[in-house]
């Protein structure tokens, strides 16, 4: 990899040699990218590819995959961070490199262990099914040629001659569908699945495969193809990681938080201590929840409790002072002297609100950031309560919190799939009895803001959109927003030779 100064010369491809690089808005990613990209843009196309990802992710969970819904919702991400999505749609280079190279950058921070490279290839196949479901028909041979698939649409003639015995392999398929059903020959070891299901029909060594059935191979064609190029992106990965301006970046892009941070409100102050314990049972998340019923009935949180919900209260609205006089309130009921709170505990909330030490304000906890890291012990109370609770007990919690049953089952389910996050925003949409919440939930103070617009009728909660002055380290993009600032610094013209990267990433 080269980091290159002086003068860029920029390439400038007439129309239709920027149609030749990306003929199709999906593709199989078989050649790495080429040419110079910046380091501040390195990094934007892999948070916007992480974003993605985790909206195909949330939306494959929240809604059946292929419906009206889940394509509406998918195509408004993929416009929404300008990545390519549809066919014949004007100026799709940028669309499509951008998809381009992202991938690939993603791959460099998804190949380092088997659980990630499982959920990337997941994402990326259930992008692939989206995108090629509406590929106009006239593409199909086309992209299929274009990705190296000997995949041959046969003529009206052969499907005719050989109609009785495909419409015998494809249950599903009847004489009016197969006339309008394009058919594909394919090689036989291409569609053993098929074979296996007694779905297909077999003549000299080639499946006969309707169009609806070809997307399952392509798909697996897809996976094989992807798997095997991350293993070997694996053995590679040394080289790329010795580059300390990227190491940080890839280490935590996979575990990253990619919204608001929530450090600085527009409504701080707002929040009074009397409004707490009401809030707490209207607008707080499960996990902030437990904590604030914890801290009343026991009068005292261990560190790791009291760093997640005063984080959490701090992105609320409370001040300093307020802070400082609710915690020494709740623990001086619990007969702690007020000298020993004063000394040993109003310095770490000062501390995280910038006020000691590196004078770092610190942020709210996302719910990665709770998921993945400090697990609760015996005596704790924090973490996340879908991640970190025993199932009955959760039932239980639920039951509390007058879930219905039929609720409670979707969300132990939602549960059992590790899709912890979308739980927490299924119980958000039953509390407030609303059949789509509209938001993909990714943070405790997101989960209190909504509920406060929707109890509200509507209106919502002012805050200011404010970059972080001095970002926390954490399992987010706060260590990638510390590579943004020194990336910064860094003369603008620096450019990355992505040629550099082919070898590691064929």
């Amino acid at each position: 990899m080269q980091f290159l100064g002086g003068n860029r010369r920029k390439l400038r491809l007439a129309d239709d040699q920027r149609n030749a690089c990306y003929p199709h808005s999906l593709q199989f990613y078989l050649q790495p990218p080429s040419g110079n990209i910046s380091l501040i843009e390195f990094e934007n196309l892999a948070i916007d590819r992480v974003k993605l990802l985790k909206a195909v992710e949330n939306l494959g969970v929240s809604y059946v995959k292929g419906s009206e819904q889940y394509q509406s919702k998918l195509e408004i991400e993929l416009r929404k961070l300008k990545f390519s999505y549809r066919e014949n749609l004007e100026d799709e280079y940028e669309p499509r490199r951008r998809d381009h190279i992202s991938h690939f950058i993603l791959r460099l921070a998804y190949c380092q262990s088997e659980e990630l490279r499982r959920w990337f290839i997941q994402q990326e196949m259930d992008l692939l099914r989206f995108r090629f479901s509406i590929l106009p028909k006239d593409k199909i041979q086309s992209f299929l040629k274009d990705s190296h698939l000997q995949f041959e649409a046969i003529s009206d003639e052969e499907k005719t001659l050989r109609e009785q015995d495909i419409m015998a392999s494809s249950h599903s398929l009847g004489g009016v569908q197969l006339e309008l059903e394009s058919v594909y020959k394919i090689p036989f070891a291409d569609a053993l699945d098929l074979f296996r299901g007694r779905k297909v029909y077999l003549e000299n060594g080639f499946a006969y495969v309707p169009l609806k059935d070809i997307v399952a191979i392509i798909l697996n064609e897809f996976r094989t193809k992807l798997s095997k190029a991350l293993a070997l992106t694996a053995r590679s990965l040394p080289a790329v990681q010795s580059d300390e301006r990227l190491q940080p970046l890839l280490n935590h892009l996979s575990h990253s938080y990619t919204g608001q941070d929530y450090s600085t409100q527009g409504n701080v102050g707002k929040v009074s201590l009397d409004q707490i314990d009401s809030l707490s049972t209207k607008s707080f998340p499960p996990c902030m929840r437990q904590l604030h019923k914890a801290l009343r009935e026991n009068h005292h949180l261990r560190h790791g409790g009291r760093m997640q919900y005063g984080l959490f209260l701090k992105g609320i609205g409370l001040t300093l002072e307020q802070a400082l006089q609710f915690w020494k309130q709740e623990f001086i009921r619990g007969k702690m002297d007020p000298d020993k709170f004063d000394k040993g505990y109003s310095y770490n909330i000062r501390h995280s609100f910038g006020k000691e030490g590196k004078r770092t304000d610190y942020t709210p906890y996302s719910c990665l950031k709770i998921i993945l890291t400090n697990p609760p012990s015996q005596g704790d109370y924090h973490g996340c309560p879908f991640r970190h609770s025993d199932p009955e007990l959760l039932r239980q919690k639920l039951q509390a919190y007058k879930i219905p049953p039929s609720g409670i089952n979707q969300i132990l389910d939602l549960v059992k799939g590790i899709h912890y996050q979308v739980a927490c925003q299924k119980f958000f949409e039953m509390t407030h009895n609303v059949d789509d919440c509209g938001f993909s939930l990714s943070h405790p103070n997101q989960f209190f803001f909504e509920s406060q617009r929707i109890l509200s009728g509507g209106k919502d909660v002012k805050k200011e959109s404010v970059q972080p002055e001095t970002p926390q380290p954490k399992p987010s993009v706060q260590r990638s927003k510390d590579v943004s600032s020194a990336l910064a610094s860094l003369n603008s013209s620096l450019e990355m030779d992505l040629e550099g990267l082919e070898e590691l990433l064929q």
